[in-house]
């Protein structure tokens, strides 16, 4: 007699999603998520590696034009198969989204309160009035007086804007929410502050989190785990902490070598960076793409591209370096020290 299954379905599952933009830019290249309900995933890469890509076509917000190809299951149903009625009734209430740069975000001709309440009037949760008392729940849920709801945008402070872009994602009481560089431009006071909103939210509500940045450090303090991306795809993946201090692809140590650790005068002195710039979408190298800006770079990391493999536990990346089932980064530590040291 078989046992039946307690696995649960993910909340979020994308299957070798690919993204070209008219003109042949492979924005997204065969990417592989998972988020679970209450966990947070960190997407970490440079401007031009597909970040901001991957979360619009979460939504399905990219032109028109963009061919996109792979799975996105939300709850267990692909998006990308939905009809457009179904994909306006997902957004928001299914998931949303807290774009980076709260200023261009909101419209500045309209007051806060009343583009709170859009979502939920067009989602028909609540009648005029009871948007109007939502939206200023919503604002006290975010730490700002419910009174802030008659003000305009140009009338908040930096922080005051995004958390009125935090309290707008969570006005329809979505699962997952997609938070693309949140803390962008604000001081580091305040960035503080949203992170700490976000996780307490999390935490609260069992909401799913993907929260997208540059600032691998920003990430590993507040996400579960972390997903690097490089050229369109992922190169790394893993447990938050162990990626940032022992990162397994040497983009991903690059990334994290380029915040200096509190403590450490070498790092303090003679912070480490990467030269040179991602590669154009439309034209990627042959090889590993990232092989032109690797300081470990093998004659095979020219012609052979590497797919995810087992870095340890709970671990992944895409580097020749990387030993199949290897528990630790000794072996390719040694090769790395001999390549540095040709």
């Amino acid at each position: 007699m078989s046992t039946p299954s307690t696995q649960k379905t993910p909340l979020l599952e994308v299957r070798d999603l690919s993204v070209t933009y008219a003109g042949g830019a492979q924005a997204v290249r065969g990417v592989n998520l998972t988020v679970d309900a209450g966990r947070k995933l960190g997407i970490a890469g440079e401007s031009g590696c597909g970040k901001s890509t991957l979360a619009l076509a979460l939504l399905r917000l990219l032109p028109a034009r963009t061919k996109v190809t792979g799975e996105i299951l939300l709850n267990g149903e692909d998006v990308l198969a939905m009809k457009w009625g179904q994909v306006r009734a997902v957004r928001w209430a299914g998931a949303s989204i807290v774009f980076q740069g709260a200023m261009h975000s909101l419209n500045a001709v309209h007051r806060i309160g009343d583009q709170i309440a859009e979502p939920i009037l067009l989602h028909k949760k609540a009648t005029p009035a009871g948007a109007k008392k939502k939206a200023g729940e919503l604002l006290e849920h975010v730490g700002l007086p419910a009174a802030r709801a008659n003000a305009y945008p140009h009338e908040l402070s930096g922080g005051q804007r995004q958390r009125v872009m935090i309290a707008m994602a969570l006005a329809c009481d979505p699962d997952l929410i997609i938070a693309d560089e949140p803390t962008t431009a604000l001081d580091v006071m305040i960035q503080a502050q949203i992170l700490r909103l976000i996780e307490q939210l999390v935490s609260q509500q069992d909401l799913g989190l993907i929260m997208i940045s540059h600032d691998l450090a920003v990430l590993s303090d507040t996400c579960d785990r972390l997903a690097v991306m490089y050229a369109g795809r992922v190169v790394e993946e893993g447990p938050s902490a162990a990626v940032f201090e022992n990162a397994q692809h040497p983009y991903s140590k690059a990334l994290s070598g380029a915040f200096p650790r509190i403590g450490d005068r070498s790092s303090r002195f003679a912070p480490r960076g990467l030269p040179g710039d991602p590669p154009d979408p439309s034209a990627l190298p042959a090889g590993c793409t990232f092989h032109p800006r690797c300081p470990v770079a093998l004659d095979s990391c020219t012609t052979q591209d590497q797919e995810l493999r087992d870095a340890g536990a709970a671990r992944r990346a895409a580097c020749v370096l990387v030993e199949p089932g290897a528990a630790d980064a000794s072996l390719r530590q040694g090769a790395e020290e001999a390549r540095s040291t040709s």
